[in-house]
């Protein structure tokens, strides 16, 4: 499947089901970590921000102390694509 097509509905639920931290809202996907302190959350987001930057694929970071949230969608394609579900799986990796 092409990293650029939007996925259907169907599909992004599909593909949900590999990822169950994660959920769909409002043609996003997101995840939010907890971690012990502001400073572990800020560790990570450093982490995110070089993952993004190898892969040219930038998600949305909200930052609340010990918890942050990546939310990933494809703006080029209109919505979610795999490139998306790509991107959370080395996210979550960075644990």
């Amino acid at each position: 499947m092409d990293t650029l097509t939007k996925l259907t509905e169907e599909q992004v639920e599909q593909m949900l089901d590999d990822r169950p931290e994660w959920s769909e809202a409002g043609g996003v996907i997101q995840r939010t970590y907890q971690f012990k302190d502001f400073v572990h959350s800020m560790k990570f987001v450093n982490q995110v921000a070089d993952l993004a930057e190898e892969k040219q694929h930038h998600p949305d970071i909200l930052v609340r102390y010990n918890k942050v949230t990546l939310s990933l969608s494809t703006h080029d394609a209109g919505g979610i694509t795999t490139k998306d579900f790509d991107l959370a799986a080395e996210t979550d990796k960075l644990l």
